[in-house]
C-alpha cells in the first residue's frame, strides 16, 4: 500500500532512466518502466507488458502467519524488454520467465518493485510465461509505513484501496492492466479461504487442511481481488438469476451480526434493482463478506468486503447499494487514472440516492436538494476538486457527496431518457475496460446532443459551492425550498441517516484505504 501523500520519487528517476534508454537505443531491448505514468501514484503498475492471467497458488498457516506458494503470470511484451518490474513486497525465492531461471532482485529504492532480468531479452508482442514462487510473513511487511495485510484472531485479510497485491501476489498493480484469475488457498480445515468470483471445488490433499479453488473469469483490476482467511461462517445459495452468490459472516461481528446479514443477503435483489438502471450485471457470481477486521467496505469484483461499523445502527442497504454498484463503476469500467476516481465513487454514491428512491425513503430530487444544503457555503467541503482532488483528498467526503450531486446535476440538465442512456450506453462501450472523465463527458454531449463543458467544469473542477443546486435552483430558493419538518428545521428524507453514515465511513477510512497498523500506531 503506497501512501496516498507518496510522490514515488524513486519509482519516477528510474523511469526517466528507462524511457531515456529506450529512447537512445530503441532497436535494443530495454528495462521496462517501473511505473504505469499514474499522476498520483508514479510508481503504481509497470511498463513492457500486458497481465492476461494470474494463477495464484498459495498455502496459508493463520498460527504462524505464514504465506508461502506460487503465483504465475501469463502475459505479452508491448517493447523489447531486458528486464521488467512486478508490484510485489514479499521474499521471493525464485523467478522463472519463459521457464528459465531469471535473476531478481528488490528495487533499493521502492521495496515494492521486484526487478526481474530474464535470461534472455523478450521480443516485442511476445507471449511470456512469469512464475514467482515465495513465502514471508506478510503482517509484517510494510511499505512507506503500511501494511494491506490485517492479522485476525482466527486467520488474516488483505482488501485495500488503491494497493494491496503487494501483500500477497506479485502484479502489474494498476487498473489499467486488468486480467483474469485463478486462486487457490490451502488452509487448515478450521476456517475458510474467501475471494472473488466462482467457488468451482474445495479439495483435501492432506490431512487437517482444505484447498479452496476460485475463478473469475472477467477482467478485474489487481487491488480489486482479495483474500479472507478466517472462521467466517459462509453461505451459498443461487439468485433468481441463476448465479452463484455466496455470502461469509465473522462471527466476531456479534450482536451486529443479524444486521450484517439483513444487508448483505438482499445483495441480489439489489443487483437486480441496479441492473435496470445501468444495464445488465457485468459479472458471473455475487456475494458479500461481513468483516470485524476493517472500518471501511471496499467493492472487491463479485464479492464486496464490508466493515463492522456499517452494521452499529441496524441493517444497512445503502452501503450494499453503493458496493454493488461499483461492480458497473470501478469494476466493469476502471478509471484510467486515480484522479479519475469520480467515475468510481460518484456513481456509486448517487446509486444510493437510486436505492432510496425505489424503496420509498426518499427521492434523488429531495436528496440531491437535502445533501447541497447541508454543507454551507463556507465549507472547505466545497473547495475539493471531485474530478480532479489529489492524491491526499482521493478519498474525501467531497469525491463521495459533491460526486453523487455532479451525477444529480447532469441527470437534470440532460432528462431521464439521456441520462439513463448515457449510463448504460457507457457500460457497453467500456465493459471489461479502463476509462477516463474526458471520455464520459464526450458521450454524455454525443448521446444528450448538449453541450456539458459549463456543468462538469462547475461541478467536478471549480472550487466552490455552486451558485445553483443540482436541480438548477438559485442557492437561496433551494434553501427554501427543502422540505421542513413540523419544527421549522429541514425534514430528512429518511434515508439520510444511512448515507450519511455509509458516506462518513467511507470518507474517514479512504474506502479501503484504513492504514491498519502505520508506524506502529493502530488506525
Amino acid at each position: 500500500m503506497r501512501l496516498r501523500t507518496r510522490a514515488g520519487a524513486g519509482a519516477v528517476a528510474t523511469g526517466l532512466a528507462s524511457i531515456l534508454l529506450a529512447t537512445s537505443a530503441s532497436a535494443a531491448p530495454a528495462p521496462g518502466a517501473p511505473g504505469a505514468g499514474d499522476p498520483y501514484y508514479p510508481g503504481a503498475g509497470n511498463g513492457g507488458y500486458d497481465v492476461q492471467h494470474y494463477d495464484i497458488r498459495l498455502t496459508y498457516q493463520p498460527a504462524t502467519d505464514q504465506l508461502s506458494g506460487q503465483t504465475t503470470i501469463l502475459a505479452t511484451t508491448t517493447q523489447e524488454l531486458s528486464s521488467l518490474n512486478l508490484d510485489f513486497a514479499l521474499k521471493v525465492s525464485s523467478v522463472r520467465v519463459n521457464n528459465a531461471p531469471a535473476q531478481f532482485s528488490k528495487d533499493p529504492k521502492d521495496a515494492s518493485e521486484l526487478v526481474v532480468k530474464p535470461a534472455k531479452p523478450l521480443a516485442k508482442n511476445q507471449f511470456v510465461t512469469i512464475v514467482v514462487s515465495y513465502a514471508d510473513t506478510p503482517s509484517k511487511v510494510v511499505v512507506d509505513g503500511a501494511t494491506a495485510w490485517r492479522k485476525t484472531p482466527t486467520g488474516a485479510e488483505v482488501v485495500d484501496e488503491p494497493f494491496s497485491s503487494e501483500w500477497w501476489y506479485p502484479a502489474n498493480d494498476h487498473p489499467t492492466d486488468k486480467a483474469t484469475f485463478d486462486v487457490s488457498v490451502e488452509v487448515p480445515d478450521a476456517v475458510s479461504a474467501i475471494t472473488n468470483g466462482t467457488l468451482v471445488r474445495k479439495t483435501k490433499q492432506r490431512t487437517g487442511w482444505t484447498r479452496w479453488n476460485w475463478r473469475s473469469t472477467q477482467p478485474q483490476a489487481s487491488y480489486l481481488a482479495f483474500l479472507a482467511v478466517g472462521g467466517f461462517e459462509v453461505l451459498q445459495s443461487t439468485t433468481p438469476s441463476g448465479q452463484p452468490f455466496l455470502s461469509a459472516y465473522d462471527p466476531a461481528l456479534g450482536a451486529a451480526l443479524p444486521a450484517a446479514k439483513a444487508s448483505i443477503e438482499r445483495t441480489p435483489e439489489v443487483t437486480e434493482f441496479l441492473a435496470t438502471q445501468f444495464g445488465p450485471y457485468p459479472f458471473e457470481a455475487q456475494g458479500g463478506v461481513a468483516s470485524n477486521a476493517i472500518g471501511f467496505a471496499l467493492e472487491n469484483q463479485t464479492r464486496s468486503v464490508y466493515g463492522n461499523s456499517f452494521w452499529r445502527n441496524g441493517s444497512n442497504t445503502s452501503v450494499v447499494a453503493h458496493e454493488v454498484a461499483h461492480q458497473w463503476f470501478g469494476d466493469s469500467v476502471s478509471l484510467g487514472k486515480w484522479s479519475d476516481i469520480w467515475l468510481n465513487e460518484g456513481f456509486a454514491s448517487y446509486a444510493e440516492f437510486l436505492w432510496s428512491e425505489s424503496i420509498g425513503e426518499g427521492t434523488a430530487d429531495e436528496l440531491a436538494e437535502y445533501l447541497y444544503n447541508s454543507y454551507p457555503a463556507d465549507s472547505p467541503f466545497w473547495q475539493v476538486k471531485p474530478g480532479d482532488p489529489g492524491a491526499d483528498k482521493q478519498f474525501d467526503a467531497a469525491v463521495y457527496d459533491r460526486g453523487a450531486l455532479t451525477v444529480h446535476a447532469l441527470r437534470k440538465a440532460v432528462g431521464d431518457e439521456s441520462f439513463f442512456k448515457i449510463l448504460q450506453t457507457w457500460q457497453a462501450q467500456k465493459k471489461g475496460t479502463h476509462a477516463t472523465i474526458p471520455e464520459f463527458i464526450a458521450l454524455s454531449e454525443k448521446i444528450s446532443g448538449k453541450p456539458l463543458y459549463d456543468l462538469f467544469q462547475t461541478w467536478l473542477y471549480t472550487p466552490g459551492r455552486p451558485e445553483f443546486s443540482p436541480t438548477g435552483q438559485p442557492s437561496a430558493v433551494s434553501a427554501a425550498t427543502v422540505a421542513r419538518a413540523a419544527d421549522g428545521a429541514p425534514a430528512e428524507p429518511k434515508s439520510w441517516s444511512k448515507i450519511r453514515l455509509t458516506h462518513a465511513e467511507l470518507a474517514e477510512h479512504g474506502h479501503g484505504h484504513d492504514h491498519g497498523t502505520e508506524a506502529g500506531r493502530d488506525y
